[in-house]
């Protein structure tokens, strides 16, 4: 037998969001970055790498290569990049490639509010009914627990990197977020639950996440077997035939890459503790307070739903080795999952979270503020020492594009601080502004203020150019067997080289070659080929990348090192 519900709500605490300002939440946070950048290293500039090569038909759309190397995962994401690419030719490739990325990122948004909303109005996630009325309406209740979900996935921190960047886990939250909006619509429009589950399910399998994909279908169909309602049981059937369908879209899109890389060392706990930590915050207190508060509706649709959708992605992060890419499809269930909370937070939480975003966001805006005022005037010195100590080289640019973006959004942080602290509130959702205005601000002015010197110390590009001056001349082809990935992706998308990374230095017809060696361990120069010179990244002082030129040619020049 279920205890009465923990919700006690009134008419007044289910004031919903005014849209504008809910508009300008979600705009604050995605378009920052989408624009102005190249991509970064690692996955994001790896993944642009693929789509770069299918848009300029350097391989086929079954196999798209870099450096002769094909990606781990599913094609799907690399087919949507190359698309934009082709459709778009008036842009620059990677701006291209971004903007549908940022449509995906909306688009979770916009699925995590219905997510909530709709599973807000099941019966059992019902507020306490007053005996004399006065209790809050169904529909605005659920408007003001989705208004709470989004602001709550907004501030979630291990989404804010993540969640911008064109790689395929951007698609993979996409479906487990279309799966979660179909679990959460089926008792009221039993159709768009159909079509969501044939989609998500699939998607995720096409980009690379088919076992996450056959677990959540499995769970959901156990989930949607054991419902109250008639229309969720019926649905049982669907959500298998979308597991199938998921099997099925894996293997022509090379969706089976096993990544499982658990390695159980004695720091393997704290690993996972300081990941889960900060990654999920602030929705994983919330999410664990409704767990407790909720503890006898744990088998209900609320929180059955959500919760599965939490389980399968954790399981998959400690199965790949603390993976936060495995652990961020969990974060749209996390977010509804804590926006559950919001009725029975006692207004001590609710001021120590308001308190503690205003004095860390705000120092994390003067802190930014103090930095940019640093590396365009003569005052604090000190702090443009440490500048150019991090990005050797660089040299500041002032443009009106990203001071005014950065002035307005601090203003705007100014007057939300004021207009939370000034007066109670009496909405759900009131606790969750401030972690999202203070998360949207910070990635602003990261954006903004701090565009050029992230994108000079992320960037690949001053790589490749300090490459391209040691170069004895013109060069077709650059061998860089064994490298990372993201390396020969700017070998082919900054240097416009062709790269051979699957031959051996010493089977390669290429007559210049790159690798990566760490500087305090040299690595003898390979037999056949000769020092030409070494060059460091910016922001790099362990790693050193050795131009080698083959011996039987005469060197051009002599070795020398530039970094």
């Amino acid at each position: 037998m279920n205890l009465p519900s923990p919700a006690i709500v009134a008419e007044r605490g289910a004031q919903r969001l005014p849209r504008l300002a809910l508009l300008l939440f979600c705009a604050a946070y995605v378009l920052p970055g989408v624009f102005g950048r190249d991509p970064w290293r690692n996955a994001d500039l790896s993944a642009f790498g693929f789509m770069s090569s299918l848009a300029r038909g350097q391989s086929t759309w079954m196999e798209p290569l870099l450096g002769g190397l094909r990606p781990d995962g599913g094609l799907l994401p690399y087919w949507v990049g190359a698309l934009a690419i082709k459709l778009l030719p008036f842009l620059d490739p990677a701006q291209a490639a971004r903007l549908p990325f940022g449509l995906l990122l909306v688009a979770v948004l916009a699925l995590v509010w219905y997510s909530s909303f709709h599973l807000a109005r099941t019966d059992a996630a019902q507020p306490v009914a007053f005996a004399f009325g006065g209790e809050a309406h169904a529909i605005d209740y659920a408007r003001a627990l989705a208004d709470g979900a989004l602001l709550a996935l907004i501030g979630s921190l291990g989404l804010l990197r993540l969640g911008h960047e064109t790689t395929p886990e951007l698609l993979q939250l996409l479906g487990a977020a279309l799966f979660l909006y179909a679990l959460a619509v089926v008792p009221f429009d039993p159709r768009k639950a159909r079509l969501s589950v044939v989609l998500a399910l699939p998607i995720m399998a096409a980009s690379g996440a088919p076992l996450v994909a056959l677990a959540l279908g499995l769970g959901g169909a156990l989930i949607c077997r054991r419902s109250s309602y008639d229309s969720a049981r019926q649905f049982t059937p669907w959500v298998l035939t979308a597991s199938i369908l998921a099997l099925v879209c894996a293997l022509p899109t090379h969706g089976w890459a096993w990544r499982l890389t658990i390695d159980l060392d004695t720091d393997f706990p704290l690993r996972l503790a300081s990941l889960l930590l900060w990654f999920g915050w602030p929705t994983w207190p919330l999410a664990l307070w409704t767990l407790w508060r909720w503890r006898s509706y744990w088998a209900r649709r609320h929180v059955a739903v959500p919760l599965l959708s939490i389980a399968v992605p954790l399981c998959a992060c400690v199965l790949m080795n603390c993976s936060d890419r495995a652990l961020m499809l969990g974060l749209p269930a996390l977010a509804v999952l804590a926006s559950f909370a919001l009725p029975t937070l006692s207004r001590g939480v609710a001021a120590m979270l308001d308190w503690f975003s205003v004095f860390f966001f705000t120092g994390v805006a003067l802190f930014a503020w103090l930095y940019y005022i640093s590396m365009h005037s003569s005052l604090f010195p000190i702090l443009l020492a440490n500048v150019k100590k991090l990005a050797e080289g660089y040299q500041p640019r002032f443009t009106l594009l990203e001071f005014l973006p950065a002035l307005l959004g601090s203003l705007a942080w100014l007057a939300l601080v004021r207009w939370r602290t000034a007066r109670h509130q009496h909405a759900l959702w009131k606790s969750l502004v401030l972690p999202a205005g203070g998360v949207a601000l910070g990635w602003l002015l990261l954006m903004s203020l701090w565009l050029q010197p992230l994108d000079y110390a992320r960037s690949n590009r001053p790589l490749v150019e300090r490459l391209q001056a040691q170069l004895p001349g013109p060069v077709d082809c650059i061998a860089a067997p064994q490298q990372a990935l993201h390396l020969i992706a700017a070998l082919e998308v900054h240097g416009q080289w062709r790269v051979d990374a699957t031959s051996a230095l010493s089977d390669t017809r290429c007559s210049i070659a790159v690798r990566q060696v760490s500087s305090t361990t040299p690595i003898p120069v390979p037999e056949g080929w000769e020092l030409l010179s070494q060059v460091r990244r910016p922001t790099e002082q362990r790693i050193i990348y050795q131009l080698l030129q083959r011996s039987a040619q005469p060197a051009s020049k002599v070795s020398r090192s530039d970094g």
